[in-house]
């Protein structure tokens, strides 16, 4: 396990799947945690399992101001914030032909600019203090397409994208800014499309080279590196977390 030297970290979406796996590996690894999440209950569960200097915090990542209220409430319960994990996110998938506008606004909202507005928020503190991780969860669609995803895949390149400004922009306070692109991952958003379509689960577990799908913690160890001091000359990178489904 990489040692993080005890920072506070703000994780978004960490109520489950990948945030919460992330949200515990951080909490292994020696840091307080802020769990935010939409869902108060699972947030509180969370944060009891990442242990006592771990605090559940309810955030919308699509409102500025709750954003601005979480980051508040999370620094005057743990302390300034030193590692942001933008993890929040949601799709529906279909084929863009038989969506709609409205679909496409919550999918932007979630995914990118929840992304712009926690980064947003946490950044002139850590210019500030002259240190700071980011670390925002894309998706492999971002980098290859993904059929019945158009919208989300746009939104997750537009997170690779805003990162690698950010973190050009950033680098000379010492903040490093990076991506982690997951493959096909078992969460319960996986398993709700699964048995809604079946034969689509099926062909995205024989794509990956490795012959299955991620599990959570696979994703939370890549950004647990990236928080670390072992990675502190690595910005601006993306990196695929995907069993070889995606060599670029």
């Amino acid at each position: 396990m990489q040692r993080t030297d005890s920072s506070v970290a703000f994780v978004t979406g960490a109520g489950r799947g990948i945030g919460r796996a992330i949200a515990l590996k951080l909490a292994s690894a020696g840091n307080s945690v802020a769990v935010a999440d939409l869902d108060e209950l699972a947030g509180r569960e969370v944060a009891a399992e990442c242990g006592e200097r771990s605090v559940a915090i309810w955030a919308d990542v699509t409102d500025p101001k709750s954003v601005r209220a979480a980051i508040t409430q999370t620094e005057h319960m743990l302390g300034p914030i030193d590692v942001l994990v933008n993890n929040a996110g949601w799709d529906k998938m279909e084929p863009f032909l038989e969506s709609t506008e409205e679909t496409w606004d919550k999918v932007i909202a979630i995914n990118l600019t929840g992304v712009l507005n926690c980064t947003k928020a946490v950044l002139p503190g850590m210019v500030e203090r002259g240190r700071g991780r980011i670390v925002s969860i894309s998706s492999d669609a971002a980098r290859v397409g993904s059929s019945g995803e158009a919208v989300y895949a746009a939104a997750k390149a537009g997170v690779i994208a805003f990162s690698k400004t950010i973190a050009r922009e950033v680098a000379r306070h010492q903040i490093n800014v990076n991506v982690v692109c997951p493959g096909p991952t078992r969460t319960d958003l996986f398993q709700e499309v699964a048995s809604a379509n079946p034969r689509l689960a099926d062909a995205l577990k024989r794509a990956v080279p490795f012959g299955r799908l991620a599990e959570p913690d696979e994703i939370a160890d890549a950004v647990v590196f990236l928080v670390s001091d072992q990675a502190r000359f690595i910005t601006g990178q993306t990196l695929s977390v995907s069993g070889g489904l995606t060599m670029i």
